[in-house]
């Protein structure tokens, strides 16, 4: 077996390895190197971790395990010192390591200017996790602020990120706009005027003199004179290739190390792939291209023939939640002409300029849905004479056909890319798609699409609806309804990171089309603004579905059904005493026993539902939420208190779960079983949360239904006490409560996320402690009967028929 030895474990190189392990898994005995302590993470995805929005855990790509299976010797956070090519080996700060073959990943280095105080304590680049963290520690002081130099992507998202950790932050940028390079001057002041929106104070055209400090960085000075005070300045004004370690070992370097179309350098045994990399005087900083690099240099290692060639590149990016794109040449000049739309009360934004009746470059602004069709047309060079009154309206308009939602991705080739950071293209997607892939997480299982950035997610959905059609039951990118184009998705996302905490941000800020929503959006809102903020956000009623207002079931003769909860189905004679009175009482028409092991009232009129509920409240009994999208029932069985199969005392844990999880509003309804055995008796194997009991202790499963769709749970974990499986069970419910779309069931939201990812995240003991902190943060404000106060005269009367609410209003 051959040795093979890399050196940085970034994210070009960690794509070689997963393709070299896929194609041959014996091929190579593998060695990796990493400066950083850590393996390789989706550094993309850096910016939610800087604003809190993701934990460092959400965004690794290959954990211990995976390279623990595949027997690689990882060194990391350990330099490597140099490289002897005559001996052929690596020498790292511990020791050497032979190679026959050797790729260099070394990356990039941030740019520092070299101006007065760059060197002062509170300075730092952002290019890293530690990066980050320096970030994160800093924003820790009350009243902090920050100084951002670099009005660029990176630049920016630092800026969003300290802002939502409550930092004062201040961006320079030296030219007259932010993102110059991707963006127009139109584009880019609307990019500013949304930041300046959410706090953030962008100056351009600002040359920084010097950076004020003695012993910490206490401000920085403009080349004008202009003092700006800060505690923390971060330098995102560019990187350079990381060519030393290349240059010391002999290797030809240029403006970066230099390679030939099989990623060789001018060692035949030397290869090199990501930012370090220079190919035919081009350097590279986007994933796409990385991505690319290393799919062929994998090949190469393989033994298989493949060249790595320049594409022309576009950029789909979001800032803060603002959807920014361009492609090709956008500059002025002679014999252009631009096409421009407007809409200023949306902040949208679009340009596209036209040469010798072709589209040659594109800016978008606010409004990217038809992006991948544009950028189509300016890489195939297609004429555009005959659509070039409707052009800037999309594919949707073409041929005179109206708007169509679906027609952009439908007019897309099959080499239309899709996902810019992996290269996958439209035709592989629908491949998969026809292959079995029916569902957003296994169309990134089987293609990688959205599985990195996550832009191109909206796209994916809609293949998905166009390829499927009606068989298509994923809804998870699509809009919220028509009083928007945001998905449940961009929602949730943008409620976090903008802060917004009340009904009439959302509407404003997110530009819902109608004034207050609809019937359709405005429980979705109202469920996300509560689950994000319990603190903050009141619950409104009247956003909730007429079940949720009334807090009962209607039946289809205009009465209600009436379900005290019995904790794990246990339940005394109080209470059954309690139960038939008030059946008796108010003349209930059907008394059932549910499947979830409770009494259900059934006909009781909707006046008599606040008394009914103050005699029931009176023998202790409170609202089993039949009618609510949150905690069902907990079905158990005896277990080993009277069972002589019973291994662990199931009726207690489910008591114990009941007790802690009612009253949590969720995506959807929650429904959990506890079996004392593995006989199964309490159906926990088809609840949304299932737990059998063993000799050993619990063993939890998720994702279970047993309705319109019957699916079995899939295993989450096992543990040995009760502690451990309420901690397990609580944090899971928490983490379906912050990122499931709204009106989907736990293994619907399973489905698109992945169980690996669920697992994973609840792995770490630290993600579910705090999972479970949030949860009973929650609890705290939303954890009580509704009926307990719902008792006095006006209750009485919102429930009374209308002919007597009248009459005694008029009295």
């Amino acid at each position: 077996m051959q040795k093979l030895v890399v050196i940085g474990a970034g994210m070009a190189s960690g794509r070689v390895l997963e393709h070299l392990f896929e194609t041959d898994p014996d091929a190579y005995d593998v060695t990796l190197f990493n400066a950083e302590p850590r393996g390789n993470y989706n550094r993309i995805m850096l910016s939610p971790v800087l604003s809190g929005e993701k934990s460092y855990d959400e965004i690794v790509t290959h954990d211990d395990d995976w390279y623990g299976e595949r027997n690689i010797t990882c060194r990391f956070g350990e330099r490597v010192m140099g490289i002897d090519r005559a001996r052929k080996v690596v020498i790292g700060e511990h020791g050497e390591a032979p190679y026959d073959k050797l790729i260099l990943g070394t990356g990039s280095d941030p740019f520092i200017i070299p101006i007065e105080g760059h060197d002062l304590p509170g300075v730092i680049s952002y290019r890293d996790l530690d990066d980050t963290n320096a970030m994160i520690e800093a924003s820790g002081a009350p009243g902090g602020s920050a100084v951002v130099i670099g009005g660029g992507l990176l630049g920016l998202e630092a800026a969003a990120g300290l802002r939502l950790r409550g930092m004062e932050v201040t961006v320079l940028h030296l030219a007259g706009h932010l993102m110059e390079r991707q963006l127009d001057e139109a584009a880019g002041y609307l990019l500013q005027k949304d930041l300046e929106k959410r706090g953030i104070t962008v100056l351009t055209g600002a040359s920084t003199k010097a950076i004020r400090g003695t012993d910490q960085v206490e401000g920085v000075t403009l080349e004008d004179g202009t003092e700006i005070d800060a505690g923390l300045v971060v330098m995102a004004v560019g990187i350079r290739p990381a060519a030393t370690l290349a240059k010391e070992a002999g290797l030809e370097v240029g403006k970066a190390v230099k390679v030939d179309a099989q990623m060789q350098t001018s060692d035949p045994d030397i290869y090199a792939v990501g930012e370090c990399v220079e190919f035919d005087g081009t350097l590279f900083g986007l994933v796409a291209p990385l991505y690319e690099q290393a799919r062929v240099l994998a090949r190469t290692l393989a033994g298989e023939e493949d060249a790595f060639v320049v594409k022309q590149l576009s950029t789909k990016l979001k800032v803060t939640g603002c959807d920014l794109f361009s492609a090709g040449d956008f500059a002025e000049g002679e014999g252009r002409e631009d096409i421009v739309f407007r809409d200023p009360a949306r902040g949208v934004y679009k340009r596209l300029v036209i040469e010798d009746d072709k589209l040659v470059g594109a800016v978008m602004y606010g409004d990217t849905a038809d992006s991948n069709w544009f950028f189509g047309l300016i890489k195939d060079g297609t004429e555009i004479e005959e659509m070039r009154e409707t052009l800037i309206f999309g594919p949707g308009f073409q041929g005179g056909a109206a708007a169509d939602p679906m027609a952009a991705v439908a007019a897309l080739p099959p080499e239309a890319e899709i996902c810019g950071c992996n290269g996958v293209c439209k035709g592989q997607i629908v491949d998969a798609i026809q292959d079995g892939a029916t569902d957003l997480g296994t169309v990134k299982t089987a293609t990688k699409a959205s599985a990195s950035c996550g832009t191109c997610t909206n796209l994916v959905e809609q293949l998905l609806s166009v390829t499927l059609g009606a068989d298509y039951a994923g809804q998870g990118a699509q809009p919220v309804c028509g009083c928007t184009d945001l998905s449940h998705e961009d929602v949730r996302r943008l409620i976090k990171s903008q802060e917004l905490k009340s009904q009439p941000a959302v509407w404003q800020e997110l530009a819902w089309k109608t004034p207050n929503g609809c019937h359709v959006c405005r429980p979705a809102i109202n469920y996300y603004l509560l689950a994000d903020w319990p603190l903050e956000y009141a619950d409104d009623p009247q956003s909730r579905f007429v079940n949720e207002r009334n807090h009962a079931n209607i039946q289809k003769d205009g009465t209600y059904s009436v379900v005290p909860r019995m904790w794990g189905g246990l339940t005394n004679a109080d209470e059954l005493r309690a139960i038939a009175d008030a059946a008796e009482k108010y003349a209930v028409q059907t008394v059932k026993v549910t499947g979830g092991q409770r009494i259900d009232l059934l006909g009781v009129k909707k006046e008599d539902l606040p008394a009914i509920w103050s005699d029931l409240n009176a023998a202790g009994l409170v609202s089993g939420h039949a009618y609510s999208k949150g905690l069902r029932t907990v079905k158990t069985c005896v277990g080993r208190e009277h069972c002589r199969f019973g291994t662990q005392d199931s009726t207690a844990l489910g008591v114990q779960l009941e007790k802690r999880l009612w009253g949590s509003w969720t995506p959807h309804k929650v429904k959990l079983g506890v079996s004392g055995c593995p006989r199964n008796c309490a159906e926990a194997t088809c609840k949304d949360i299932g737990i059998v009991c063993v000799e050993s202790g619990f063993e939890i499963g998720v994702g279970g239904a047993a309705g319109m769709d019957v699916k079995e749970v899939e295993p989450l974990v096992k543990v040995a006490t009760e502690d451990e499986a309420e901690a397990w069970v609580v944090a899971f419910v928490q983490l379906y409560r912050e990122h499931a779309k709204y009106l989907d069931r736990a293994y619907k939201w399973i489905a698109k996320v992945g169980l690996d990812w669920v697992r994973e995240t609840l792995s770490d003991d630290a993600t579910r402690a705090a999972l479970v902190e949030r949860f009973d943060l929650s609890q705290s404000v939303y954890q009580k009967d509704p009926w307990a106060e719902r008792s006095d005269a006006k209750t009485r009367r919102d429930y009374a028929p209308l002919a007597d609410f009248t009459l005694e209003a008029a009295e």
